[in-house]
């Protein structure tokens, strides 16, 4: 545009259009900066904490487990978890989340490796203990971070593509597993043994990679333009005066805080029933180890398409609580389907509609507590709540 012949509203126009394709492009490289990498650290943190429903097809046997040892201790990861969260995010706020990640992605590879080598029921119960401690704070922790990055009418895609990892993890990880059952008797190890081993490693490795890749604070991110960073701390700045800084205090009295953590309670609850009990339901119809595998990324690859559409629609319709709504009622009738046919097929589309309806409510209910929660308190918020 010829700026000496145009008339005050048409430079008012061009500004306008120049400032939306400037934020545009800093959306877009921020998020392939700090989304692919974050996205595949969660895999993985998901392949570890419920591959364990792969492993008890043949490691209940193994070690002689009852139904109710291998249920203790598949659950007992989440004493440690819930105890350790809130503190982990706190050290998250006051060390800087690519030391805080790095170090909960390297101690829960090696506790998750080390699971290869328990001999009995208190060994498997400890293990997994140590791996809730040490995983502890990653998902809240990276809630937190990508909100301090995000401005909110971008955040609701973020958040999804992140928690995409969730149904991307029972994709790749079932049929993973499945694989690795195989290697039975390779070097003296169970083929349980060679999936803890294999899928437990690579957290060690993203881990350092992540303290290299990542930036603490957007004023850091070198990667960025000198323009492309004032435009993103003037977004997050405008966002930030509509939402005055919290204490931890002041977050967890919060009426609002109590009543996501009972909604978060409720559709986690549903959403691991499925993920760590789904291989034995498969296998009391009668299916391979393999087989298991692959059916049951079925119903995963499904969610990991409708998480994306369900958050791109909340973000163009800013009607997050009604969505919420309706993903965890969507939900609620999927898993009451799946009890209620006792038929392979009448089961599975029950649990296929649970996983993808839970899957979407994730990627919506986070972007809820990042709307009246900064600082300290959403640190410690994010983590109470999760």
């Amino acid at each position: 545009m010829d700026l000496a012949a145009a008339t005050p509203a048409e430079v008012k126009l061009s500004s306008r259009e120049d400032s939306i394709e400037l934020r545009r492009r800093v959306i877009r490289k921020i998020s392939l900066r700090l989304l692919p990498l974050l996205v595949v650290a969660y895999i993985f943190n998901y392949i570890d904490r419920t591959s364990v429903g792969f492993a008890a097809l043949t490691m209940n046997q193994d070690l002689g487990f009852s139904a109710t040892q291998f249920g203790r201790g598949a659950g007992i990861l989440f004493v440690g978890y819930c105890f350790f969260e809130v503190p982990s995010n706190l050290a998250l706020y006051r060390f800087g989340a690519r030391r805080w990640l790095a170090r909960i992605m390297v101690t829960w590879g090696l506790a998750a490796s080390a699971t290869a080598f328990i001999t009995g029921p208190m060994s498997f119960y400890f293990m997994r203990f140590l791996l809730g401690v040490a995983e502890a704070g990653f998902f809240p922790g990276v809630a937190f971070y990508l909100s301090t990055w995000f401005p909110a009418q971008y955040r609701a895609r973020a958040l999804a593509w992140f928690i995409l990892a969730i149904p991307v993890s029972s994709v790749l990880g079932g049929p993973m597993s499945g694989m690795l059952l195989q290697l039975n008797g390779l070097w003296g190890l169970k083929g349980w043994q060679w999936m803890f081993l294999v899928q437990g490693l690579p957290a060690c490795l993203l881990g350092v990679l992540l303290y290299m890749w990542l930036s603490d604070r957007p004023k850091e991110a070198t990667w960025l333009t000198s323009e492309e960073r004032s435009e993103l701390l003037a977004m997050l700045d405008e966002e930030k005066r509509d939402r005055p800084k919290k204490s931890l205090y002041a977050a967890l009295k919060d009426p609002r805080v109590v009543l996501l953590a009972a909604i978060q309670f409720g559709f986690v609850m549903g959403s691991y029933g499925i993920g760590i009990w789904l291989p034995q339901i498969i296998k009391l119809h009668g299916f391979g180890n393999l087989k298991i595998s692959f059916i049951s990324a079925v119903p995963y690859v499904l969610a990991s398409v409708g998480i994306l559409i369900w958050a791109k629609v909340v973000d163009h319709t800013g009607k997050k609580i009604l969505n919420l709504l309706l993903a965890c009622l969507l939900s609620a009738a999927g898993l009451f389907v799946s009890g209620y046919f006792r038929s392979f097929t009448g089961a599975m589309i029950g649990i296929t509609v649970a996983i993808v309806a839970v899957s979407a409510a994730r990627s919506i209910f986070w972007t809820i507590p990042t709307s009246f929660l900064t600082g300290a308190g959403a640190a410690g918020g994010f983590a109470f709540i999760n």
